[in-house]
């Protein structure tokens, strides 16, 4: 959801690349944690851990002489360690791997949420252990009224909740003067959101763009949507922490306000930053017991990721000066260049070292798994039709 991979949200998961011998490094989440790299208001992560198979043992023997081979006593053997659990879920399926997965146990939760994109909702099957649906979603035009609400028509065989899902994802001053009671726009957006949230079980707030000095008009603006839906459920998703911080997303005051917390605990890694896993465990560790300890079992849904993504070591994209494409095409041997649309071209091949990591439904089970065993009792999916479907084997909601 906060998602081609610079949007996951709306762009698919692959893409070509044309015109490139690319290499491919296909890493497991799991195996390779990798630090995070400047994300605001988000700790580092620690340093890379190297996979089992780029560690090796080496054993000096004594080289003597004065005993043959037929006499020497044999060389101690060490034992391997024993795997943890996760370790072992976790291990690879290549051939020099020792350790085999073991077989994945079922996980219950209270509640398992899954967002649907509008559009797509064909790729959601009403018969999996989905207890709330989020249909994606709703936004704020530029004049500050809603549009695009979806319908919830190709829902209707399923059971469970649908809820209308709101998004402004990176319009800071729309946000704004969408929040601030100084403006017209707040009281008009309100009561549009609650008559479009009528159609549905519950309305799902998803404003990733508010700033740090609009959070107390984000606080009442929430208090205030709350209080026009009565019964219905008011839930909210809120970028991934795992420390207090200066900003509007305060998790307590939040918590106060609405019935249910989405922690988008995924994008650890994101596009613009160094290649690792968009949700490692050890950092998902740390955004659950932070969550819990700030918002409480009760309210929590923890966020997890169907996506994965993918980093070139080069990216050749970008806008030149005329001074650095004539060393480029020094460089690479360009000695001739065509005319095009009364525009100098040329073209040539690099080779790219491609990195992805991307989530299957063991590594989707093995968050699910930790969550459960910290005391979560609900969890969400970032999105239909990005999953291994095998997930849905070992899901159940009470």
């Amino acid at each position: 959801m906060k998602k081609t991979f610079e949007n996951p949200k709306n762009k698919p998961f692959f893409s070509l690349f044309k015109g490139m011998v690319v290499g491919v490094i296909l890493s497991s989440c799991s195996t390779v944690a990798q630090p995070a790299q400047g994300a605001p208001l988000q700790e580092k992560g620690v340093k890379p851990t190297p996979s089992a198979t780029e560690l090796s043992v080496q054993t000096d023997a004594p080289a003597s002489s004065a005993t043959s081979p037929e006499t020497a006593p044999p060389l101690p053997v060490e034992s391997p360690p024993t795997p943890s659990p996760l370790a072992v879920q976790f291990a690879s399926y290549t051939p020099e791997e020792k350790i085999l997965p073991q077989p994945l146990e079922p996980l219950s939760f209270k509640e398992v949420w899954a967002y649907v994109q509008a559009g797509e909702e064909a790729s959601f099957d009403p018969h999996w252990p989905v207890s709330d649906v989020a249909l994606f979603s709703a936004t704020i035009g530029n004049t500050g009224k809603l549009r695009g609400v979806p319908s919830r028509a190709k829902l209707s065989s399923f059971t469970g909740r649908v809820h209308l899902v709101v998004t402004e994802l990176s319009n800071y001053a729309l946000t704004h003067f969408c929040l601030s009671p100084d403006f017209p726009l707040r009281s008009q957006l309100i009561q549009d959101i609650l008559e479009a949230a009528k159609n549905f079980d519950g309305l799902h707030i998803d404003f990733e763009a508010v700033l740090a000095e609009d959070k107390d008009h984000f606080i009442s603006f929430l208090g205030a949507l709350k209080k026009g839906l009565g019964k219905k459920m008011l839930s909210i998703a809120i970028p991934a922490r795992t420390r207090k911080t200066n900003e509007a997303y305060d998790y307590e005051q939040i918590a106060s306000v609405v019935d249910k917390v989405m922690v988008m605990a995924y994008d650890e890694h994101w596009s613009g930053s160094q290649p690792g896993s968009v949700a490692s465990l050890e950092w998902c560790e740390r955004v659950a017991s932070y969550a819990l300890q700030t918002i409480g079992p009760a309210k929590l849904v923890m966020g997890l990721p169907f996506y994965g993504r993918a980093w070139g070591h080069i990216n050749p994209s970008r806008a030149y000066r005329f001074s650095v494409l004539s060393k480029l095409m020094e460089e690479k041997g360009i000695i001739q260049t065509e005319l095009r649309n009364e525009s100098n071209y040329f073209e040539y091949t690099e080779l790219v070292n491609v990195r992805v990591f991307y989530e299957d439904h063991r590594t989707t089970h093995g968050r699910a798994a930790l969550y459960r065993q910290k005391g979560v009792n609900h969890i969400a999916f970032w999105r239909i039709g990005q999953e291994d479907q095998e997930i849905w084997k070992y899901l159940l909601v009470q």
